[in-house]
């Protein structure tokens, strides 16, 4: 009776601590160490537009509850040495699983922004795409850069 409590808990863990990986790549987005720091602005034309993919995270913290949850689960399999066997098994798989399922919940739909600055230079900008900001060629934008972060804004 408690393996399946335990289970819940465990893929209840699972859950917050993904949701917890996630980072915002947006352009309106800062780290509390680029807060209240001073920043180069460069002003542009926004040449081209492409659709990009923007990969997952990759912490130890998918694999570890993965690996958890997935030993808890394989333990309930059988008894005596036959559980030991299937909790290493479930470990094993539930830590593939744990480390795949994290990279792809925090996958998100970015844009790559090819801007022409007023220096004459072309630069290219990644950023994760926002519902509410839409970017068209033609425009003209702010790069706004610190610590050695650009962010593509209206």
């Amino acid at each position: 009776m408690r393996k399946p409590v335990l289970l819940a808990a465990s893929i209840t863990a699972l859950s917050l601590a993904l949701a917890g990986c996630q980072s915002s790549l947006t352009g309106d987005s800062y780290s509390r160490d680029e807060a209240r720091t001073v920043q180069t602005v460069r002003m542009g034309t926004i040449e081209s537009l492409r659709p990009v993919k923007i990969e997952g995270s990759k912490t130890p913290v998918g694999a570890l509850a993965g690996a958890a949850i997935g030993g808890v689960g394989g333990s309930s399999v059988g008894g005596g040495k036959g559980s030991v066997v299937m909790a290493v098994i479930g470990a094993v798989v539930g830590g593939l699983a744990g480390a795949a399922a994290e990279e792809g919940l925090t996958r998100t739909q970015g844009v790559e922004i090819t801007v022409r600055e007023d220096d004459g230079s072309m630069r290219a900008y990644v950023q994760e795409v926002q519902p509410n900001e839409i970017f068209r060629v033609g425009e003209r934008v702010r790069i706004k850069s610190v610590n050695g972060t650009s962010r593509v804004s209206h």
